[in-house]
């Protein structure tokens, strides 16, 4: 088997992150995926290194996580033939995703509305950065400004005068993808029992709320919430960050705070602070949060990581290594959750990120290359029962490169 959407076809016509991110999950997943690219380069994600930073680079990891297993058909949509090729590709789908524009996509004659009218078992799936209703649904976004900005998570993760942090790239596109690729399939199995498509839709604002849902739902049922805080401000110095004596950070995770704050004590060798007055309780350690958290510092300052795992483990004290990218590639735990996968490469190692879900009853395949811009237009227009000369009057009337 080749995972739980095996013999579900999947049309993608995206750009960038979030609208193949999401296809992509369908890949990962079973389905047959094809992406419709434009003429002459493809999707502008493939150049990303080149566009945004200047680097001529011979790889891109990016797009291969978010396109892998895809089949890549180059077409002109300002051609009548080519879109009349991307209608047929969207007849025999049952989704079709993207995330142009929806004015975009109206002018080309692929709205929703229009699809599901013509092929009712279709389920259409837009991927927008403010949604598909309201005076800026069809406002330019990136998640850098609809995810990070709009929705409030830079924000709060910025103390009182501190700046905003930089985002990594494509954080909200892929919390939004997964959103996506959820809906799809919730949309398929309720196509099982009612035997209609339906319209879904996921947006980058609308997945920054939610991610940001706790405080977001505090504010609406309070009226207020707690502003960001600093480390030495922490309410609960044992759900901390704390540098150990190598320069390496660690995190403690006490949040059952007076649960697990007998174990610290017992771990940092220091049981008089479950009677002192100023440690003694969640309540005297969150108004002396300072205190607690100096001392916390300059004791696990003064042990290396290492030995801060050994104790902790003995102890009982919940943690976490607060872990870089190169510790997390050879991090025992990250594969053995299957979460690094074999990767057909001709460049690099061999290796690539997993989709973050496993379907142990249907399991899916390794990940498989992405697709060069075209690579399987004249295979995607064969199996449309194009022949090989209306094929070579395409390539002349420039519909197809």
């Amino acid at each position: 088997m080749n995972g739980p959407l095996e013999g579900i076809r999947v049309v993608e016509l995206g750009f960038w992150v979030a609208g193949p991110a999401t296809a992509g999950l369908l890949a990962d997943w079973g389905a047959a995926v094809i992406k419709i690219e434009p003429p002459p380069a493809g999707d502008p994600f493939r150049g990303i290194f080149q566009s945004a930073v200047g680097i001529d680079a011979p790889m891109n990891p990016p797009f291969e996580l978010d396109n892998r297993g895809k089949r890549s058909i180059v077409l002109d949509l300002k051609h009548a033939e080519g879109l009349a090729i991307a209608r047929q590709l969207v007849a025999r789908a049952d989704v079709f995703v993207s995330n142009l524009r929806l004015p975009a996509l109206d002018a080309l004659g692929l709205g929703f509305d229009a699809l599901r009218r013509d092929h009712p078992r279709l389920i259409t799936c837009s991927v927008t950065g403010y949604g598909i209703a309201g005076p800026e649904r069809d406002r330019p976004a990136y998640d850098i400004g609809a995810f990070w900005a709009r929705a409030g998570v830079a924000a709060m993760l910025t103390p009182a005068g501190a700046e905003p942090p930089i985002q990594r790239g494509g954080m909200g596109d892929h919390t939004t993808a997964l959103a996506a690729a959820s809906a799809i399939c919730a949309a398929l199995v309720a196509r099982g029992r009612t035997h209609a498509g339906q319209h879904v839709s996921a947006s980058l604002l609308r997945t920054g709320l939610y991610v940001m849902g706790w405080d977001v739902a505090t504010r609406l049922r309070y009226g207020h919430v707690a502003p960001p805080g600093t480390r030495r401000n922490a309410p609960n110095p044992i759900a901390n960050a704390y540098r150990a004596g190598c320069g390496r950070w660690l995190w403690l995770i006490g949040l059952e705070a007076d649960r697990h704050w007998p174990d610290v004590c017992r771990a940092i060798e220091r049981l008089d602070l479950l009677d002192d007055a100023r440690t003694r309780n969640i309540v005297v350690r969150r108004e002396n949060a300072p205190f607690v958290v100096d001392l916390l510092d300059v004791i696990i300052g003064a042990r290396p990581r290492d030995e801060w795992q050994q104790i902790f483990d003995r102890e009982n004290v919940w943690w976490a290594p607060v872990q870089s990218c190169d510790e997390i590639a050879d991090d025992p735990q990250v594969r053995a959750t299957g979460a690094i996968v074999p990767f057909e490469a001709a460049l690099g190692r061999p290796e690539q990120l997993a989709s973050p879900v496993d379907f142990l009853g249907t399991p899916c395949t390794v990940a498989r290359q992405s697709p060069e811009a075209g690579q399987h237009t004249e295979e995607v227009l064969c199996e449309l029962g194009y022949d090989w000369e209306r094929i070579g009057a395409l390539k002349e009337a420039g519909v197809i490169p």
